[in-house]
């Protein structure tokens, strides 16, 4: 296997859907090798494109040089339900294209990540119940959602 393992990367739809933390890691770790190795990563493991949900544009020409779709929408710290919509119809945009495997990722797999994941599984009609979406993804992460990821999954 070719690269390196992205941090707190893992499978939200097998095949589909992922999350990791920034690719290359965040702030002052952020490494241009790092990067480049899990980006390596990634593409053996299928992933074809990558949403950033940073404010800013870091790594989407990179994304971009390496053969990945790659797409932005730029969150602020403090996510507003609206915002999540914008987010879900972007990731429902790139899934639309037949083989596409996704990545989604802000700086760390924080609370905006894990209830913009839970929210698309309700919003895309894979669960109906937003109490289901949030043990799915507790599960998945591995930790609990707080009241800011919860807020973000709409009522089925």
């Amino acid at each position: 296997m070719a690269g390196l393992e992205p941090r707190d990367f893992t499978w939200v739809i097998n095949g589909q859907l992922a999350t990791a933390e920034r690719i290359g890691g965040y702030g002052f770790q952020h490494r241009r090798v790092r990067r480049s190795e899990e980006i390596a990563w990634l593409l053996d493991e299928g992933v074809t494109a990558v949403l950033s949900l940073m404010e800013a544009n870091h790594n989407i020409a990179a994304y971009e040089e390496a053969g990945l779709r790659a797409y932005h929408e730029p969150l602020p710290p403090e996510v507003e339900p609206e915002d999540a919509e914008r987010v879900f119809a972007t990731i429902q945009e790139a899934l639309s294209v037949e083989g596409t495997a996704l990545l989604v990722h802000r700086d760390t797999l924080d609370d905006v990540v894990a209830g913009i994941l839970a929210g698309y599984l309700v919003a895309a009609g894979y669960l109906d119940d937003p109490i289901m979406a949030t043990s799915v993804v507790q599960q998945i992460i591995g930790r609990p959602l707080g009241p800011h990821a919860r807020s973000l999954i709409p009522d089925a």
